[in-house]
């Protein structure tokens, strides 16, 4: 009778040695990014809620002043009409981003000829420094040498103040804005997009759907974590605009285009009131974190 040899035993600590290891090279790894966001995320948040309760100009030292702030906020009829103005500019703005930025993802799907040149010329506007776009904007908007006045002369029409204008200085605001950010929309519908299987397009062309019941019927549904994607990032973005604004109008005429992030950095850096800066920062941070969580309880319920 032969007997068999048994292996030997493995030692149970080896994998538990092992284990650690790979625990200690994932932490190492992930302490650069952990550690930039505790410095340059967490803690600037922290700093700012507690000087949101002082009363500070940069050059002395804080005092404690409690709520006043924010009271003084709720009081402050210029932090309200910024607010107005963001919210006029958000419920225009996202809106035309997105239909125009869907618009052209769909011209760019088709397969045309240089089509490659068409994506690139309407992705420019993302890459270029947006001091630059709002200078060359103000530019075509200046009254007196702009190219869109001197468009209207050649058709004998009065030159406008765009810019100067209170009803028109926004709306000229808000087609920069989605000049600037149309092409980068575009390419994440685009991708969206190009995800679609072409066989349902084409089944549905054999049961005799036209091009607007694909649209509807296959397009809109299968793009919607797309769409809500670009949604909430444009939502968000359009209450934080701010360069354009600032090197067109610095949010003239007359507080016509003064969102709230014009109004805080005018706080914060113009009459040093870094407290009430901080304080209306966080009821700004408040607000779109309210429509945030509105927009998405929305998608949620419809689904």
């Amino acid at each position: 009778m032969t007997r068999l040899a048994t292996p030997p035993l493995r030692s149970p600590a080896r994998p538990a040695r092992r284990e650690r290891r790979e625990r200690w090279t994932a932490a190492l790894f992930l302490a650069p990014d952990v550690i930039g966001l505790a410095v340059f995320v967490v803690l600037p948040i922290v700093a700012a809620l507690v000087i949101s309760f002082t009363n500070w100009n940069a050059l002395g030292s804080p005092s404690w002043v409690g709520a006043a702030n924010y009271q003084r906020l709720l009081a402050d009829p210029v932090f309200w009409s910024s607010l107005r103005v963001t919210a006029l500019y958000t419920v225009i703005y996202v809106p035309l981003v997105f239909a125009v930025s869907l618009g052209l993802a769909l011209l760019a799907n088709q397969r045309l000829p240089l089509i490659g040149a068409f994506r690139t010329i309407f992705f420019v506007p993302v890459v270029l420094s947006l001091v630059v776009t709002g200078l060359m904007w103000r530019f075509i908007f200046d009254e007196q040498v702009g190219l869109l006045n001197y468009a209207l002369s050649l058709v004998h029409l009065p030159p406008r103040a765009w810019l100067g204008d209170v009803n028109l200085a926004l709306p000229a605001i808000i087609v920069v804005s989605v000049w600037i950010n149309m092409g980068y929309y575009m390419t994440i519908f685009l991708a969206g997009l190009q995800d679609i299987p072409r066989e349902y397009y084409e089944a549905a062309r054999i049961d005799g759907a036209g091009g607007w019941q694909s649209f509807w019927r296959i397009t809109l549904p299968l793009l919607r974590p797309t769409s809500l994607f670009v949604l909430v990032v444009t939502l968000i973005g359009s209450f934080q605009v701010f360069d354009q604004i600032w090197v067109m109008t610095k949010g003239g005429p007359a507080d016509a285009t003064q969102v709230t992030v014009i109004y805080i950095y005018k706080q914060a850096f113009q009459y040093l009131s870094l407290g009430y800066a901080s304080a209306i920062a966080f009821a700004l941070f408040l607000v779109i974190f309210v429509v945030s969580l509105a927009q998405f309880w929305l998608v949620r319920k419809e689904d």
